[in-house]
């Protein structure tokens, strides 16, 4: 019987299910306990996950199912999850907010996690706050006071990251006409964040093994090590042990930055945390509680929305409903440009909202709607669209996640 929120399968011992099966992969598939009940997600393993004899890469399962993994059967039999009385009532942890079962577990597991040294692997989709996380871990930590710094290894230009990372010295390459301190000198004695390091190139990745495990690094263009003292939090909305099971990620580097893994859930497995979730926004807008706009019909709405872009997307929708005093739950769905203002300036004006935060949802709003029928047109093919918008295709991306759209990318 397994009662977590995660039971991962595969050869490996770091499985919370190990199978001695050489026909299963060393990270097989994924089991997850979701709102709606148990959901199986492949890992790209090489023989396939298989639920009544067809093969599939997700796929819900109902109360009782079977799991045909490699050579091996596996029965799957959903039982009540542990009621909320049995589940720590910590109801925040620091700027996290949430009274769900499934926050309430993460705050429980944060609290433990804050306290020790180990790296940490923080899983979840894009919006689900994975940077927050880890700035909470810190602050909650012994090197709060130590230098906390972060690398979005997604946003870097593919030729800078080394030198991002470790550095480099004046003449090492076109353009360095100085000596640079890279993050993890910069970081020494407190926290390194690598964010989105499931973008990290293969070839790079021998040198971050290097620079965790003998703890120390050599900036570009240099031979003399540098010793430096970092705990090492990293994020991905990526499935690393897909990307191992690929070869598109060294299995070493993912132990060592796995020491521990941890999973933010989405926000549709935490319907119930909406309304706490929106009062914390306007409190954060210095914006009284609306009940007008976020009446019960709406938040009834609002919590059968799939929410792609998880909390960032609530976050963003709530600062346009504040901004055009509308809250019509059909302007959060993707690709809608219901809560975009007009051309002719006819979106009224609330002028009790400050101008920045007026001027931020404008912008969104605007982003929001111009990238949904941009994708549209392109068929949501990112190269096609960044050569149609005129715009950097990496930049496109970036603006593609914040929005919580989607693309066949």
């Amino acid at each position: 019987m397994y009662d977590g929120e995660l039971c991962r399968v595969g050869t490996h011992s770091a499985n919370e299910l190990v199978l001695a099966d050489p026909s299963v992969s060393r990270f097989h598939c994924r089991i997850l306990r979701e709102q709606s009940g148990w959901h199986v997600r492949d890992s790209g393993s090489l023989n396939g996950t298989r639920v009544e004899n067809v093969r599939i890469r997700d796929a819900d399962l109902g109360s009782e199912a079977v799991l045909c993994i490699g050579d091996s059967v596996l029965r799957i039999r959903a039982t009540e999850a542990a009621s909320e009385a049995a589940v720590p009532l910590t109801p925040a942890f620091g700027q996290l907010a949430g009274k769900s079962v499934a926050m309430r577990k993460l705050f429980h597991l944060l609290e433990k996690v804050a306290t020790s040294e180990i790296n940490v692997l923080i899983e979840g989709e894009s919006g689900t706050g994975k940077e927050l996380v880890a700035s909470e871990i810190v602050r909650h930590g012994p090197r709060a006071e130590k230098p906390f710094v972060i690398v979005d290894c997604g946003a870097i230009s593919p030729n800078l990251v080394e030198s991002e990372l470790f550095g480099h010295v004046r003449g090492a390459f076109t353009g360095a006409d100085r000596d640079r301190v890279g993050a993890f000198e910069a970081a020494d004695g407190g926290t390194v964040f690598l964010d989105e390091i499931g973008e990290l190139r293969l070839e790079l990745q021998p040198k971050l093994l290097r620079a965790i495990e003998a703890r120390e690094i050599r900036r570009v263009g240099e031979t003399k090590a540098r010793k430096v003292n970092v705990r090492v939090i990293s994020a991905t909305n990526r499935d690393l042990e897909r990307e191992v099971n690929r070869g598109t990620f060294r299995e070493d580097l993912y132990f060592r930055l796995a020491v521990l893994n941890i999973r933010v859930p989405s926000l549709r497995e935490r319907a119930e945390d909406l309304p706490l979730l929106i009062r914390v926004f306007l409190a954060a807008l210095s914006v009284p509680e609306e009940e007008r706009l976020f009446a019960p019909q709406v938040l009834e709405e609002l919590a059968r929305h799939d929410w792609p872009g998880n909390v960032r997307e609530l976050r963003n929708y709530v600062e346009r409903t504040v901004v055009l005093q509308t809250a019509s739950p059909a302007s959060s769905r993707r690709g809608s440009a219901a809560a975009a203002p007009s051309a002719d300036g006819g979106t009224k004006i609330d002028l009790g909202v400050p101008f920045k935060v007026a001027k931020d949802a404008a912008i969104d709003a605007f982003e929001r709607g111009y990238l949904a029928a941009l994708l549209q047109q392109a068929g949501g093919n990112m190269s096609k669209a960044a050569r149609t918008a005129g715009m950097d295709r990496m930049y496109l991306h970036r603006l593609v996640q914040k929005h919580g759209l989607r693309s066949k990318e």
